[in-house]
């Protein structure tokens, strides 16, 4: 049975593997925009479906900004030194979530950041 839907999968599932692909791109692009519009600082991710942008402007580093971010605003990003001590003046974010979230989220930070 499952050999079968994979089967299937293969021949008939390209189109909706170019919609999703289409639709992270998307996704990335306005994450992009709006982490440059609040004012922090990013290269653009290559790849997977998250951003790595530089709290370091906002005068915290990325644990304190976690932290803070998700007890006043309930957006939960996760704090850059979790991937190592490069990291800490960073925050990751998925952008593998529905767009009416991410933009709501987007809000939530910039509001975040314009009070810091």
């Amino acid at each position: 049975m499952g050999q079968m839907a994979a089967i299937e999968a293969f021949r008939m599932g390209f189109g909706e593997v170019e919609r999703m692909r289409d639709e992270y791109n998307y996704r990335r692009r306005f994450i992009v925009e709006r982490v440059e519009e609040i004012g922090l600082e990013m290269s653009v991710p290559g790849g997977a479906f998250y951003v790595f942008p530089s709290v370091k402007t906002t005068g915290i580093g990325g644990e304190e900004f976690a932290n803070r971010v998700i007890a006043e605003e309930k957006v939960a990003v996760v704090p850059g030194d979790a991937f190592g001590a490069c990291g800490k003046d960073f925050i990751r974010c998925s952008y593998a979530t529905a767009f009416k979230q991410i933009v709501e989220a987007f809000k939530r930070i910039e509001r975040f950041v314009q009070r810091l």
